[in-house]
């Protein structure tokens, strides 16, 4: 491989674990303060809580993809919304092995805002990274 493809790649790596450390960061901080309630215990009745997750996941999914477009060695939307479809990926699969599994996943409506929102929050992600861009000559 050469210098931009390990470019490309440490792009999208950085705007991935940005994104996925600081939202099981926040997890974690939330479960400890009793925003959240103990792990593995029901979500249900904690859809404000649920709904602040929701919010704070998207910014963190801006963020990454902000990362994965300022790195990136050229094409900065198309980092970004490559990491938007590992999001996505990685949503629809969340939510396709917690459906119905029980009252600690919470209700339904959440696993599908994170599977809609993975696209969009990347493209704008994408968007503020390209407005950061040199110009070239």
């Amino acid at each position: 491989m050469n210098n931009k493809t390990w470019k490309s790649i440490g792009a999208l790596a950085a705007g991935f674990l940005a994104g996925a450390v600081l939202s099981v960061a926040t997890d974690v901080v939330l479960h400890a303060v009793g925003v959240f309630p103990p792990w593995g215990q029901s979500l249900v009745g904690y859809d404000s809580a649920l709904l602040l997750a929701t919010a704070y996941r998207t910014v963190f999914g801006v963020l990454g993809a902000y990362i994965a477009a300022r790195l990136a060695p050229d094409r900065p939307m198309h980092h970004a919304l490559w990491l938007g479809a590992i999001g996505l990926l990685a949503s629809i699969i969340g939510a396709a092995v917690t459906w119905n599994k029980g009252p600690a996943f919470g209700p339904h409506w959440y696993p599908l805002a994170l599977v809609v929102l993975a696209l969009p929050q990347s493209w704008l992600g994408g968007k503020l990274g390209e407005k950061q861009m040199p110009v070239a000559a």
